[in-house]
């Protein structure tokens, strides 16, 4: 008879580019932090030009002169699924496990993940606050818990 273990496979970690590293040093240093609009004051969504050319423009008034501004951390919970199917051996220690679109008090929508919290329990409309998952020595990803 031969028995087999298997070992964990690990989660995927982002790798930061140019254009996202100012969101993943703020998530190390525990900070949420947004495009925001220097014109106008719009926050932006977090990480422009994924899987297009990177020209980020402000949705409000089309303004290019964009910062990286701190966020309050603090969200409401606007959608959220439970994944019962795994899909990836490498969260198969985390099936079921919730995955969440949550908006920032500064109005940007973000899918993330809710924390700390049973998944009976979450209600979409309720208060939460961004912590952050340390994925590696380099990376950290922002995820929300139920606000205290």
């Amino acid at each position: 008879m031969t028995t087999t273990t298997k070992t964990a496979v690990p989660k995927p970690v982002p790798v930061p580019d140019e254009a996202s590293a100012p969101f993943f040093d703020g998530a190390m240093r525990g900070t949420l932090m947004l495009l925001r609009c220097r014109e106008c004051a719009t926050f932006l969504s977090p990480i422009p030009g994924i899987g297009a050319p990177l020209r980020p423009r402000c949705v409000a008034c089309f303004s290019g002169d964009l910062e990286w501004a701190p966020s309050s951390g603090r969200a409401t919970l606007y959608s959220f699924v439970i994944m019962h199917q795994l899909y990836d051996e490498a969260f198969a220690q985390d099936v079921p496990y919730n995955i969440a679109v949550v908006e920032t008090d500064e109005g940007v929508r973000l899918t993330s993940q809710v924390a700390d919290c049973p998944n009976e329990a979450l209600e979409v409309g309720m208060a939460l606050e961004v912590t952050f998952e340390r994925m590696s020595d380099d990376v950290a990803v922002p995820k929300f818990r139920p606000a205290t």
